[in-house]
């Protein structure tokens, strides 16, 4: 009985011992402890009254407002990593809650979210070289800019006037400073939320390539001016950019969105044999025929696929990617049905690869694996 007694007393000890431990915080958690301080008082709007009785819209306004401001907050402590965290992961329901407002474009705490985000990712691109690797920036649905140390390439890049609010687009001098770093544009289709005749214009004003389907534009002047490279699976082409200084290696998937619509595939081979596969709105069944052999044929260090592409699972197989960039999520322009939750991205890419999630005018820092 003694020795029992004993025993217990040894266990009690070494539980209080280690709970004692654990509320202690090692040298890596205090500065983690530090990071979770948050003054919520000072952070609130402090000049909005203490009840909104009679006024939703205000109240909406000033509850979007506040709650934007607190994932700007949280993603910018906690950038984006494979390893996902709760935090981020909290930010990310909470921007499908606010942007699933059917008024989410004409609020100004949104566009003023989508404006800042996209001005602070502009200067970072300006400030950023790239020894290693590339940097990638997702900026709007799927307007994406990869930077390696030689090339800068960009897809999809749109002011975003597919909301249907011209508030809430991107003005033409806060986009001309991301045109201006780019070296080639390649659209995947027609529709206004992925092609931006405007910015395609000034590619080209600019000497610099614009890579579309022929579909795209077919009936505007501008089409004679755009590069229709092959849509063919596997071959490499060549296309030449920075005035011929550089060349990138161009295979063009001739992709579909539905059965009609054709929606290029490109996969971009840059000078250090870094390589983006950006599907645009890709999403026909037959064309697994060529989408099952796309990793036996190429290396894809970064695929970013539209995130309701068709079958992620067998999709992500056949690319066999090193990292998967989801993107197309929360379109304003859609309806809610189909503005497209960040959080079903964890669900839709289960898939045994690295996927990064990210939110508009964030970065990440890609580093080829060594082989």
């Amino acid at each position: 009985m003694k020795n029992s007694k004993q025993t217990f007393s040894y266990l009690i000890l070494l539980c209080l011992i280690t709970i004692f431990s654990c509320n202690r915080l090692p040298e890596s958690e205090s500065s983690l402890s530090a990071m979770l301080e948050y003054d919520v008082p000072g952070a609130i709007t402090v000049d909005s009254p203490t009840n909104f009785f009679g006024r939703p819209e205000e109240y909406l306004e000033w509850e979007a407002e506040n709650t934007l401001r607190l994932v700007d907050e949280i993603l910018l402590r906690f950038p984006p990593d494979v390893e996902e965290n709760i935090l981020r992961y909290s930010a990310f329901q909470m921007l499908d809650l606010v942007f699933h407002d059917v008024e989410a474009p004409n609020r100004p705490a949104v566009q003023n979210f989508f404006h800042n985000r996209f001005e602070r990712a502009t200067r970072e691109m300006e400030e950023t070289s790239v020894e290693d690797g590339a940097m990638i920036w997702k900026l709007y649905n799927m307007s994406i800019v990869a930077r390696t140390a030689t090339v800068t390439v960009c897809f999809d890049l749109v002011r975003a006037h597919s909301s249907r609010v011209e508030e809430f687009a991107v003005p033409d001098n806060m986009m001309m400073p991301v045109i201006d770093q780019c070296d080639a544009l390649f659209i995947s289709h027609r529709h206004r939320d992925h092609a931006d005749q405007w910015v395609a214009q000034t590619f080209i004003d600019q000497g610099k390539p614009v890579v579309a389907p022929p579909e795209v534009w077919e009936e505007e002047p501008i089409h004679d001016h755009i590069t229709h490279l092959e849509r063919l699976a596997h071959e490499l082409q060549v296309l030449p950019v920075q005035s011929g200084q550089q060349e990138l290696r161009v295979v063009v998937y001739p992709g579909h969105q539905g059965t009609t619509i054709q929606n290029n595939v490109p996969l971009i081979i840059t000078p250090e044999d870094i390589s983006f596969v950006h599907t645009g709105d890709q999403s026909n069944d037959e064309d697994f025929e060529w989408i099952d052999k796309v990793g036996e044929f190429h290396h894809v260090d970064v695929y970013i696929p539209n995130t309701w592409t068709t079958d992620p699972q067998r999709a992500a197989a056949g690319y066999n990617p090193a990292l998967i960039l989801p993107a197309h999520e929360n379109e304003l322009g859609h309806v809610i049905a189909h503005r497209e939750a960040y959080i079903l991205n964890y669900r839709r890419w289960n898939v045994p690869y690295p996927v990064l999630m990210m939110a508009w005018g964030e970065s990440y820092h890609y580093l080829a694996p060594l082989n």
